[in-house]
């Protein structure tokens, strides 16, 4: 998985941005739920947050407070300091989180939880609540265009097919499987819930 995004990097942002392959979708309704997804990001209370597979901190420069970014991807988070210079990075696993308990008042992630499968989702979660005290989690809104699970065969640039697992939320789907939690946004390609330690 580390190669796939090391490899993905470059052009990762062309799927928030609208460009290459993701031009054909419908332009306006995207901007105008990725601008609810952003700005309710940025209203969220300042806080010390830890952005887990932050990639190339798209959504991190949004987030506000004292943020650090951590991602196994070492040409992701090239591309994350210069996109959210004010923010600390750091590479790791997302699932073995490199830091004390307790370290952080909450815990982000954008688009990272709805690869796992469940046994990573169970380790993802022990860890983000070991080291925060609440967890806001970003991911990919039910489609009538998808399985709510699926395997999905992704080509990169240089021709290589990666079979990567997606899977697809409502907002009482996502805050179930986190325990309890509350909606925070829901838009119709963005989810995001709220879950207490």
């Amino acid at each position: 998985m580390k190669e796939y995004y090391d490899l993905r990097a470059p052009t990762y942002d062309d799927w928030y941005l609208g460009r290459g392959r993701y031009e054909a979708r419908d332009a306006a309704a995207w901007q105008r739920d990725l601008t609810g997804l952003t700005r309710t990001i940025e209203a969220l209370p300042p806080a010390r947050t830890l952005d887990v597979a932050c990639g190339t901190g798209f959504l991190t420069r949004h987030l506000p407070g004292n943020v650090t970014g951590l991602d196994q991807s070492a040409r992701m988070l090239e591309i994350a300091q210069r996109s959210a210079p004010e923010a600390t990075f750091q590479q790791g696993d997302g699932l073995a989180l490199p830091f004390p308990d307790g370290s952080f008042e909450r815990v982000f992630t954008g688009h990272f939880y709805g690869h796992l499968d469940p046994e990573s989702r169970t380790r993802f979660l022990a860890e983000a609540r070991r080291v925060g005290d609440e967890l806001i989690v970003v991911d990919a809104a039910e489609r009538p265009d998808h399985e709510r699970e699926e395997i999905q065969q992704r080509e990169l640039p240089d021709g290589s097919v990666w079979p990567i697992l997606k899977r697809f939320f409502t907002p009482s789907s996502l805050a179930e499987e986190l325990g309890g939690g509350e909606t925070v946004y829901s838009g119709p390609w963005f989810v995001v819930v709220r879950a207490a330690r």
